[in-house]
């Protein structure tokens, strides 16, 4: 694991919602730095401000105040159109619902964020095969996700998630709702992402399968790391 270079730095941040007439601060000025190669666990109870430090992680919100960088880049400030392609270039994601497109293939869905990127047909076959071949999917690329069981799916995501080897991961409860033996494959493989590959993985999670296996454990209570 690399140790000398930070791929997240979030600084001061606050985020607030309007619930009807009430505002709820989600998140009370967290900081927190990810280093390249590093696996980081978020835990605490539901509508601690998980999700929502995810979101402002993988550009998805904006904070309300506080600052962001992604591999030394000043995130805030960033138009639209340079939040889009730096967040395509440099982020992969993984949900809890895995969040495929049912009517394409496995193939098709672990390609899509290559075509996005613009890259040619060939290297897109090359890498998402090689994707596929690293999850262990690869004869089931012309299957759609329907024929796949829930572990297998949660593989694609890794694959789509892992293509274009971007510098962060997030991953929203990943091995929630799988039994033991898959749920210790999707660690292995998130584990391998970070300390092979030198990407920053950070996860929301309540399970201890996921965050035993985590270089760091942060507590999210309240808005607040504890």
């Amino acid at each position: 694991m690399s140790t000398d270079t930070c791929t997240v730095r979030l600084t001061g941040l606050r985020k607030s919602y309007r619930v009807g007439e009430a505002s709820v601060e989600a998140l009370k000025g967290v900081s927190l730095d990810v280093r390249s190669g590093e696996m980081v666990a978020l835990t605490g109870p539901s509508g601690s401000g998980k999700s929502t430090l995810l979101n402002l992680c993988g550009l998805i919100d904006t904070p309300d105040a506080g600052s962001r960088e992604l591999g030394g880049i000043v995130i805030d400030g960033l138009d639209e159109l340079g939040l889009t392609r730096l967040r395509r270039e440099q982020v992969g994601f993984i949900f809890q619902g895995f969040n495929l497109v049912p009517v394409m293939t496995v193939f098709d869905n672990v390609e899509y964020p290559l075509m996005l990127l613009g890259m040619p047909a060939g290297e897109r076959k090359e890498k998402t095969m090689t994707a596929l071949q690293r999850v262990g999917l690869e004869t089931f690329a012309r299957r759609l996700p329907d024929a796949l069981s829930g572990g297998q799916r949660q593989r694609v995501a890794i694959a789509r998630a892992l293509v274009k080897s971007p510098a962060l991961v997030i991953a929203d409860e990943p091995t929630a709702n799988l039994d033991s033996t898959t749920a210790r494959q999707i660690v292995d493989l998130l584990h391998e992402l970070a300390h092979e590959r030198n990407a920053s993985v950070v996860v929301a999670t309540h399970d201890e399968r996921m965050s035993s296996h985590c270089d760091r454990v942060l507590h999210l209570i309240d808005g607040e790391l504890q």
